[in-house]
């Protein structure tokens, strides 16, 4: 499944232009820098998704398959530097990072998906701690904590590019993401795909028909692999280095925020889960120390109450949308007011959060801060009562406007059925 509107050809010519203009609407090469991150992150993301929304395996580990095959491209880079060896462009480099990632993925994918469910995961989550146990015991190629240094601008490539500007970088990034994601969804529209979901959704019916339950898994898997490990190469040229981190659970946990906050169930939900993190993670960590706190909790919040993930909240309105595009402007007062209690609710709690966290980790006797832009002292008990009453008073609001905006949205439902029944 793919979000309405993307499926139009001009909708997709219309996205290709907007990344070929987003870098030249500004002069920051902080935001060229996060723009690259973004694209590699929907790359793994799509990757990630290939497995899990669309094969149904939860994997704690697959980010074994990202680092694995950025340690391969740095190695490969590095030794390109040597003018009696071999040269490969590096606009074609992040292929060795496919092939890399689907030969581990093939290796490793054999023995992990003869098991489904529970077991894959765990299975997935040994292979990441063995992964990350290796790259601290073969120093000799992964060198160990410090990771492998690399150089991006080897030799000058086609037209005079040398990948030395960041935004080089960027379009080799964007042109990439863009390969890929037509790639992926390609495959979700094949019989290939097809059988992927059926195997997920009942893996003992697909049997009953004749399908080899592992051998789908294991392609799956393979194929899931081989984009992990594009997305690693991109990674390693991009920052110029590769270390253990990114074989790690860190690296696997926050692929899996990505996908499930933008959610699984959608093709593009990966990637509006990937733009939002990377952006939270970009600006967000600068503002407060917390911010992996907050990315918790939005994790926890969007599995108990959007299930669907954020481009699931979207797709609940397509109905609306096709039949009466009208009803989405009555529905609009109803949303404003949840949305303001919403906001409310947040700016007491986080004010609470952030004057508790700047107590507990501070080294000073000094107790002055600042929130939102307001020098404070978080020893008086003012502050501390007004956050509590914002929160207060944004939950009780919540607790009056939610109901009334899935009233709105229910009555919106029940007149486009009725209109399409008649």
């Amino acid at each position: 499944m793919i979000m309405p509107g993307l499926k139009k050809p001009g909708a997709g010519a219309g996205l290709i232009a907007l990344l070929i203009i987003l870098p030249l609407l500004t002069d920051s090469g902080f935001a060229i820098t996060v723009m690259s991150q973004a694209g590699v992150a929907i790359i793994f993301a799509l990757a990630f998704n290939m497995l899990l929304g669309q094969g149904g395996m939860l994997s704690f580990g697959h980010a074994v398959y990202f680092g694995l095959a950025g340690y391969v491209t740095a190695h490969v880079m590095n030794g390109m530097a040597n003018e009696d060896l071999p040269y490969m462009p590096v606009t074609l480099i992040p292929i060795v990072g496919g092939i890399a990632g689907l030969f581990f993925g093939i290796l490793i994918g054999f023995v992990s998906t003869r098991r489904a469910g529970t077991a894959f995961a765990m299975i997935s989550l040994g292979f990441a701690e063995l992964a990350t146990a290796l790259t601290l015991i073969i120093v000799f190629f992964f060198n160990g904590e410090e990771g492998v240094q690399t150089d991006r601008w080897i030799r000058e490539e086609w037209f005079g590019i040398t990948y030395g500007p960041d935004i080089q970088v960027y379009y080799l990034i964007a042109v990439w993401c863009v390969i890929a994601a037509i790639a992926m969804y390609a495959l979700t529209r094949t019989p290939f795909g097809r059988i992927s979901n059926a195997v997920r959704d009942n893996p003992e019916r697909v049997q009953f028909i004749g399908y080899n339950t592992h051998r789908v898994r294991w392609l799956a898997f393979s194929l899931s692999s081989f984009f992990a490990g594009l997305a690693g190469a991109l990674h390693a040229v991009n920052i110029e280095h590769i270390g253990f981190e990114t074989v790690g659970l860190g690296q696997s946990g926050v692929i899996l925020i990505m996908v499930y906050i933008g959610g699984t169930g959608n093709f593009a939900g990966p990637i509006l889960g990937a733009i939002l993190i990377t952006l939270l993670n970009s600006y967000l960590s600068d503002i407060t120390p917390a911010w992996y706190l907050y990315l918790g909790l939005i994790f926890v919040l969007m599995v108990m109450f959007a299930p669907g993930g954020l481009a699931g909240l979207i797709m609940m309105h397509d109905p609306i949308r096709r039949v009466r595009p009208r009803l989405l402007l009555t529905m609009l007062p109803s949303y404003a007011i949840a949305s303001g209690a919403t906001l409310v609710a947040l700016a007491g709690i986080i004010g609470l959060i952030e004057m508790i966290y700047f107590l507990s980790t501070t080294v000073t006797r000094d107790t002055a801060m600042v929130l939102y832009g307001i020098a404070l002292n978080a020893a008086d008990f003012w502050p501390w009562l007004i956050c509590a009453a914002l929160g207060a008073a944004g939950g009780y609001g919540c607790a009056r406007a939610y109901p009334r905006m899935a009233e709105t949205y229910n009555s919106a439902m029940h007149e486009a059925r009725a209109t399409v029944a008649s």
